[in-house]
């Protein structure tokens, strides 16, 4: 992680022949483009790699969350459960179609824990959002059935976590929709991109006008001039020059991945050699994207002294307890109820009264397990003398 490193040959070819018809926008102009539809191509290659019938590009993993919210029929006045650890923009995406974020804990998985999920659903409760987060499965399954139980859609967020899979299954694939990122830092990258996917051609037929204006892409004589609306929408198209690089990258993945799994092995033994360490709950070693390790320290006071050794050894590792980008505690602007709207939106409604309020303290088992985290992300290219340095900083971490 992330595609960038093999940037190559083959993502050049694919972009050299967009340049070469000078069309960048995904719809329109067939004499000029002369067939070469890149997003399209992308969307069809990334619907087959994960086993469903429909996928549906746009500009980020964020946009991608929104448009399938949006989709699901979720607005004002509902609620959506997500977990505490997560990137900013799973919580952003349901403030921004107007519902409630409600956080739920998460478990040794690093993701959403199933039994507090079910404690969480009210009768305002319009979807779930789990995070197959750093690259891993959630109990998907079990997440499911409480949803199912409850007639609650599934949304997964798998930015993360591309190419990974549960049983054989791809993630992403279990719920109503599932949605990717393909930005810099991504194992496929598009520098900046989104998908989601779907078995539910209504879902998608939503999403596909939605992300573009409302557009209904009926083909008419009048092309994009004649095109009828069902509602409005919003701009979140993909252009083509990122869905060239996404052929390539995606073509990719399965080695970027496998080239993952062997440096995160060889990281996960010398990790292993430290007093005290577990390493976090993998469901399926096969379907894992290795995309991170996590490792776990008896106690917080362990895990700083380990950190610090591994930094002073050129390899120290991500304390996510302290991230100000994942971890609910941390996220300052959200318990504070900070925006730019003179209203409070969306912390505040209309009528200018507190619509939700946030205490940094509310998810106890949560913070218990981050603070006793430490994680590295896995490179694709690990060169032996990086290794070298990481395995070193460990042993001396060892000794501790």
């Amino acid at each position: 992680m992330p595609g960038f490193e093999v940037f190559g040959e083959e993502e050049k070819k694919e972009i050299l022949e967009v340049l070469d018809t000078g069309v960048l926008f995904r719809y329109e102009f067939p004499e000029q483009r002369r067939g070469v539809y890149k997003v399209r191509t992308f969307e069809e290659n990334f619907a087959r790699y994960c086993g469903v019938g429909h996928a549906q590009a746009v500009t980020s993993g964020t946009s991608a969350l929104k448009v399938a919210l949006t989709a699901l029929g979720v607005g004002p006045g509902d609620e959506v459960i997500t977990q505490c650890f997560t990137f900013v923009a799973t919580w952003e995406a349901i403030f921004d179609v107007g519902a409630v974020p409600v956080f739920a804990e998460i478990d040794d998985t690093l993701n959403m824990d199933p039994a507090d999920l079910e404690k969480k659903i009210t009768s305002r409760t319009r979807c779930i959002i789990p995070v197959h987060m750093l690259g891993a499965q959630a109990r998907i399954r079990e997440i499911k059935a409480v949803a199912d139980k409850h007639h609650i859609p599934v949304l997964e967020d798998t930015a993360q976590a591309a190419g990974g899979s549960l049983d054989g299954k791809r993630l992403g694939s279990f719920g109503a929709c599932g949605t990717f990122s393909f930005d810099s830092v991504k194992t496929m990258t598009t520098g900046e991109g989104g998908m989601i996917i779907t078995d539910d051609e209504q879902l998608w037929r939503s999403m596909s006008e939605y992300h573009d204006h409302g557009h209904d892409h009926v083909p008419n004589p009048g092309t994009r001039g004649g095109e009828g609306r069902n509602f409005i929408g919003f701009n979140f198209r993909m252009m083509e020059l990122q869905g060239a690089i996404g052929i390539a990258q995606l073509a990719k993945l399965d080695g970027m991945i496998s080239s993952q799994k062997k440096n995160k092995a060889a990281l996960k033994q010398a990790i292993a050699q430290i007093k005290g360490v577990t390493f976090r709950t993998i469901l399926d070693e096969q379907g894992d994207s290795a995309t991170f390790i996590g490792f776990f320290l008896p106690d917080a006071e362990k895990a700083r002294a380990v950190n610090k050794v591994l930094a002073a050894g050129g390899a120290g590792a991500i304390a996510f307890g302290s991230n100000t980008w994942h971890f609910y505690p941390k996220w300052e602007h959200l318990l504070a109820g900070s925006t730019l709207a003179k209203s409070g939106w969306p912390f505040s409604g209309p009528d200018g009264k507190r619509r939700v309020i946030y205490d940094k303290d509310a998810l106890p088992a949560s913070a218990a397990l981050m603070d006793r985290l430490l994680v590295y992300q896995v490179p694709v290219k690990l060169s032996e003398q990086r290794l070298a340095q990481m395995v070193a900083a460990l042993d001396k971490a060892a000794q501790i």
